[in-house]
C-alpha cells in the first residue's frame, strides 16, 4: 500500500505548498519546506524532521497559525513514514487543534485518515474506525473519491478483524469491481489479499490461493514491497496447508529476503540515535516555549495585580459617585416626565402641521383645477375672436384678455407644479435625450425676448459632454426656461450667458455643471436667502415694474433638488447675478431616435374629419366645437360618458375628445369601455389636470394622448392632427 499512500502525500503537498518566491529569504516557510522535500527524496528523514520542526518554529514566532497547522501535519506524516505511530497520532491531533475556525478541508480529512492508519498499525481497531468515520464524513462533503476508496479498504479490514466476514467481503468486492487505474492497483491488490486471508481462515485454501495469486499479479505493477511481503507470507502458509512444500518453501524464502530488504531501508531512513537526538531537540524546543509562556504568565499576574489595585480605587470613586447619581436620577426622572409631556404636544402639533399641509395642497390643487375650466373658456373665446379679424379698436382689449388668460394659466401651472413637488407626486423621467439639442431649442425659443431687451444672448457648451444622456429633459427645460427668462427679463442692454461644462465622466456616469449669468439689476444682499421662497421677487417695486408670479425660482430650487443637485446664487446689485448647479446623469448607449411628422401642422389634415367631443361644460362645448369647425372638422357634442359609449358603438368617428371629469361615468371609465369594442379610434383626454392626475395614469385607460386645459391653440391642433 506504500504507493497509493505516496500518491496521497504528493496530492496534499501540491494542495498546501507555498508559492516559490524568486528572491526567498533564508528563514522562511518556503525555504524550510524545500529542504524537507529534498531530504525526503534522499531518504534522509532525520534532516527532514529537523527542517519541518524549523518551519513550525518559524510559524509560531511569526504568528502564522495556518502555516503552523500545515507544517505540524507534515511532521506527523514524517512520524508515520518512519513508523513512530504514537508520535504521529499526537502530532496529527495537534495539527487538527490549530486554527479550528477554518471550514472542513482536505488537510483535516487526511489527518483523521492517518490517525486511523496509526491505530490500525497498533491493532486498536475501535479507535481506528472512529477516525476513519470522521475522515469519511469530511471527504464526502468535499467529494474527494480518492481518499474515500482508501478509507473503505481500511473499514473492510476492520470488519474482517472483528469477524464480520460478510460485510468485509462486500466492501472488498466493490473495490475489486472498479476499473484499473494506477492509483487503485494497490488498493485492489489489498482487497484481493484480504479476501484470500478470509478464505484461508475458513479453510477454503484453493480459493484463497487464487485470490493471493491475483493480488500478487496486481502488486507486481507498482511493486509495493510491504504489501508484496504480506502476500508472499500468505502464499507460503496456504501452500503449506495444501501440502505443496516446494512452493511453500519458495514463497517463504522470497518473503524473508524481502523483509530483510525492507528492514535495511527502514534503518537507512532513520536510525535510533538520530531519532532520539531529534526528540531531545523537540523536547528542548517545547521547554523553551513553556519557559516563555511562564514568563508571560508572570507578567500577566503582575498586570492583574495592578488592575486589581486600580479596580479597588475605581470602585471607591464609583461608590462616591453613586450617591450623587441617585439624587440626579430623581431629578432626571422628573425632567423625563416633563419631556414626555412636551413630546406628546410636539407630536400633536406635527400631526396638525401635516394635516394643514395636506389640506393646503388639496385646496390649492382643487382651486387650480377648478380655475382651469373657466380659463379654458376665456382663452378659447379670446383666440376665436382674434381669429375673426376684429376691429383695431378691439384688438387691444382682446390681446390684453389673451395675455391675462395666459398669465393666469402659467400662474396656476406654477402652483400645481410646486404642490406636486411638495407632495412627492412629481415623477422623474429617466429617458435618453440630447442635452446639446435641448439647450439649442431653449436658446431659439428665447431669442425674441433677448432681442426685445437688446441683450446679447449666448450659450457656451463643453464639447466633451456626451451627446446622449439619461435624465428628465422636461424638468431640465423648466429649470433653464425659468432661469433664462428671469435673466433676460431683468437685464436690459446687457448680456446673458448659459455655461455647461463636463466635470467628470467615469463608468458611464457624467457630472455636469450649469451656470446662468446675467448683467442685470442684481439682487440685494438681504434678499439672497429669501429669493427662492414662494412669491418672493426682491421688492414690491420690482414686482410692479417687471411683473411675474414670484414662483419661478421656487420651482427651480425644488426641481434641482429632486434631480440630485443644489442651486447656488451669487449676485451684486447693479452688476448682475449668477445661478449655478451640478447634476448627475447616466450616459445613454443608444441614440434617441425622434421621428418627426410635419404633416400634422397642415390645416388640410383636419378638413372633413368627423370628431366626437365629450364635454359637460356648455361654454367649453361651444369653444371646442368652434375651434374644430374653423379647421373644417365635422363636430358632434355629447355631455356624459354613458352617451359617449353608446354613440361610439353605433357610429364611426375619426377621433374622440374625452373630458375626464364628467357627470356619472367619468372620462377614464368611458374610454376603458370604448376600448373593449374599439381598439383603433384615437381617444384624446381633455383635462384640467389636478395634483392626483398624471399623463401616464390617463394613458393606462386606453387614451392616446392628453390635452391640458386651458388649451394652447397651437398645441390643441397639433396633438389632434398627430393622432387623426
Amino acid at each position: 500500500m506504500k504507493y497509493y499512500l505516496l500518491f496521497l502525500i504528493l496530492f496534499t503537498t501540491h494542495l498546501f505548498s507555498q508559492k516559490q518566491i524568486p528572491n526567498e529569504k533564508i528563514d522562511s516557510i518556503t525555504y524550510f519546506s524545500r529542504l524537507r522535500d529534498t531530504n525526503i527524496k534522499e531518504s534522509k528523514y532525520g534532516r527532514a524532521l529537523y527542517y519541518t520542526q524549523k518551519a513550525i518554529s518559524y510559524s509560531i514566532a511569526n504568528n502564522l497559525p495556518e502555516d503552523q497547522k500545515i507544517q505540524t501535519y507534515y511532521l506527523a506524516k514524517l512520524y508515520f513514514d518512519v513508523k513512530k505511530y504514537d508520535d504521529a497520532i499526537k502530532a496529527f491531533n495537534k495539527s487538527l487543534l490549530i486554527n479550528q475556525t477554518q471550514k472542513r478541508n482536505l488537510l483535516q480529512a487526511n489527518s483523521f485518515y492517518y490517525i486511523g492508519k496509526c491505530y490500525m498499525k497498533k491493532k486498536s481497531f475501535q479507535n481506528a474506525e472512529i477516525s476513519f468515520n470522521q475522515a469519511l464524513t469530511i471527504s464526502e462533503k468535499l467529494k474527494n473519491k480518492s481518499i474515500i476508496d482508501l478509507i473503505n479498504i481500511e473499514k473492510g479490514i476492520i470488519y474482517k478483524n472483528n469477524g464480520n466476514f460478510t460485510a468485509a467481503i462486500s466492501v472488498f468486492n466493490i473495490i475489486i469491481a472498479k476499473p484499473d487505474t494506477p492509483f487503485l492497483l494497490d488498493i485492489k491488490a489489498e482487497a484481493l489479499y484480504q479476501i484470500g486471508k478470509i478464505e484461508m481462515d475458513e479453510n477454503r485454501n484453493n480459493l484463497a490461493l487464487n485470490y493471493f495469486k491475483k493480488a500478487l499479479d496486481l502488486n507486481s505493477i507498482n511493486n509495493n514491497l510491504e504489501q508484496k511481503s504480506d502476500i508472499l507470507l500468505a502464499l507460503s502458509v496456504v501452500y503449506e496447508k495444501i501440502l505443496d512444500k516446494s512452493n511453500a518453501y519458495f514463497n517463504l524464502k522470497q518473503y524473508n529476503i524481502l523483509k530483510e530488504s525492507i528492514s535495511i531501508l527502514d534503518n537507512e531512513r532513520l536510525g535510533i540515535d538520530e531519532y532520539e537526538n531529534f526528540k531531545e531537540l523537540e523536547r528542548a524546543k517545547e521547554l523553551e516555549i513553556l519557559k516563555k509562556e511562564n514568563i508571560q504568565k508572570e507578567k500577566n499576574n503582575k498586570f492583574s495585580k495592578l488592575i486589581s489595585i486600580l479596580a479597588i480605587a475605581l470602585i471607591s470613586i464609583l461608590s462616591l459617585l453613586s450617591l450623587a447619581l441617585y439624587k440626579n436620577n430623581i431629578i432626571r426622572k422628573q425632567s423625563n416626565l416633563l419631556l414626555e409631556e412636551k413630546n406628546k404636544e410636539l407630536i400633536i402639533a406635527k400631526d396638525k402641521a401635516i394635516k394643514a399641509s395636506n389640506a393646503r395642497s388639496e385646496f390649492l390643487s382643487t382651486v387650480s383645477h377648478e380655475l382651469r375650466t373657466p380659463l379654458n373658456a376665456i382663452n378659447g373665446i379670446a383666440h376665436l375672436l382674434l381669429e375673426e379679424k376684429p376691429k383695431k379698436s378691439q384688438m387691444h382689449y382682446l390681446e390684453s384678455l389673451q395675455f391675462s388668460g395666459t398669465y393666469l394659466t402659467n400662474f396656476i401651472n406654477d402652483i400645481l407644479e410646486i404642490n406636486k413637488i411638495d407632495s412627492n407626486k412629481a415623477q422623474i423621467e429617466k429617458i435618453p435625450f440630447n442635452i446639446k439639442e435641448l439647450l439649442a431649442k431653449i436658446q431659439n425659443s428665447l431669442k425674441e425676448l433677448a432681442t426685445e431687451n437688446n441683450n446679447a444672448f449666448s450659450f457656451e457648451i463643453d464639447s466633451e459632454i456626451p451627446d446622449y444622456l439619461i435624465g428628465d429633459p422636461t424638468k431640465i427645460s423648466q429649470i433653464f426656461l425659468n432661469l433664462i427668462n428671469n435673466a433676460l427679463k431683468f437685464t436690459h442692454n446687457g448680456s446673458v450667458m448659459v455655461i455647461t461644462k463636463l466635470i467628470s465622466l467615469e463608468d458611464k456616469k457624467a457630472n455636469l455643471y450649469f451656470e446662468v449669468t446675467d448683467t442685470g439689476i442684481g439682487i440685494p444682499e438681504d434678499k439672497l436667502e429669501t429669493i427662492f421662497d414662494s412669491f418672493s421677487q426682491g421688492s414690491v417695486g420690482i414686482n410692479r415694474k417687471y411683473g411675474g408670479t414670484g414662483l419661478g425660482l421656487t420651482i427651480v430650487k425644488k426641481l434641482v433638488g429632486i434631480l440630485g443637485g443644489r442651486i447656488k446664487l451669487e449676485s451684486t446689485v447693479g452688476i448682475g447675478s449668477s445661478f449655478s448647479f451640478q447634476l448627475p446623469f447616466k450616459v445613454s448607449e443608444k441614440p434617441l431616435i425622434i421621428e418627426e411628422n410635419n404633416s400634422h401642422t397642415k390645416d388640410s389634415v383636419l378638413n372633413t374629419k368627423n370628431i366626437l367631443v365629450v364635454e359637460d361644460n356648455k361654454i367649453n362645448q361651444m369653444v371646442s366645437k368652434k375651434m374644430l369647425e374653423n379647421k373644417g372638422v365635422i363636430c358632434e357634442i355629447v355631455d356624459n360618458g354613458e352617451e359617449a359609449i353608446e354613440i361610439a358603438k353605433n357610429y364611426k368617428y375619426d377621433m374622440i375628445l374625452m373630458d375626464i371629469h364628467l357627470p356619472g361615468i367619468n372620462g377614464t371609465i368611458a374610454a376603458e369601455k370604448i376600448r373593449e369594442f374599439d381598439k383603433i379610434t384615437p381617444i384624446i383626454a381633455l383635462t384640467a389636470i389636478s395634483l392626483n392626475e398624471n399623463r401616464k395614469n390617463l394613458l393606462s385607460y386606453g387614451m392616446n394622448d392628453v390635452i391640458t386645459k386651458p388649451f394652447v391653440p397651437e398645441e390643441f391642433y397639433s396633438i389632434i392632427s398627430k393622432h387623426i
